[in-house]
């Protein structure tokens, strides 16, 4: 399947296009976040196109696995602060929801490339990949509580369990970035390799896994997920709504407000 054809049936307009290229190739299916001058911040439309490449994906037979990647210097700054304020999410059916429900679902093998910054949801997607590769340079961290609000993606529950309450309560409660050398000793990636050869890696493993038995893959993830599966979905509407409601609230009001501002915040009185 061409990325042409591919993007008309998944919906995807073409300034969407852009921001997130997709391209089908040997049984893989590789999502590109391609908005290197903005750090690849997330955008509403991005999340919208990243959930719908992976429902086309899940019933294209042709596709058996898929690659996330960024750009050697950037895998994502977490969502775009300025879209995220103008299109909050406000329901389940938001796009950013539709691709946490997407990701944590897809019965096919997914593959991450990540190098430099993985901040926000550019680390918790990651729990929901079967196989990550990291550049030396990556460095993950997850400050929901910094900006006022709560994790998401299933990552309070998720994130505990991959690294213990201790290391969970570290990374989420301050916030704190750690590096790929954490990541692969809590496992929460697979391998480090140079910057220039992750994305190269994460192509070869997804293309070993594409020349797999298809049913075998489904069935083997299916089994391996499946303790976890409805506590994952049932922690992750739980985040969404809590997210919602702190959203409104003046710790969060009081971070984006500095954030926008280019200070620190005052959370005395939150």
């Amino acid at each position: 399947m061409s990325t042409s054809n591919f993007s008309t049936a998944a919906g995807i307009s073409p300034g969407t296009l852009a921001e997130i290229l997709t391209h089908v190739d040997g049984g893989v299916m590789t999502l590109t976040l391609n908005r290197v001058d903005k750090k690849n911040s997330i955008t509403s439309a991005m999340y919208s196109a990243m959930a719908n490449a992976l429902e086309s994906a899940n019933h294209d037979a042709a596709v058996r696995a898929v690659v996330i990647q960024g750009h050697e210097s950037i895998f994502s700054a977490g969502n775009d602060i300025g879209d995220f304020l103008n299109k909050p999410p406000s329901t389940s059916e938001s796009p950013v929801f539709l691709f946490l429900r997407g990701i944590s679902t897809f019965p096919k093998p997914i593959v991450a490339a990540v190098c430099g910054p993985a901040v926000g949801i550019g680390t918790t997607m990651l729990l929901h990949c079967d196989l990550v590769y990291a550049g030396d340079n990556a460095a993950f961290s997850m400050p929901f509580v910094n900006l006022g609000l709560c994790p998401e993606a299933a990552s309070s529950f998720l994130v505990a369990q991959l690294m213990g309450y201790p290391r969970a309560a570290e990374a989420l409660l301050l916030g704190e970035p750690f590096t790929a050398e954490t990541a692969l000793e809590m496992g929460l990636i697979n391998r480090i390799v140079p910057p220039a050869e992750v994305n190269a890696l994460a192509q070869r493993q997804a293309l070993k896994l594409a020349a797999k038995p298809l049913t075998a893959l489904i069935e083997t993830k299916r089994l391996m997920k499946k303790g976890n599966a409805g506590i994952v979905a049932e922690r992750m509407a739980e985040e969404g709504a809590s997210f919602g409601r702190m959203l409104q609230e003046p710790a969060a009001r009081e971070a984006f407000t500095a954030f926008m501002e280019k200070r620190r915040p005052d959370f005395s009185k939150s």
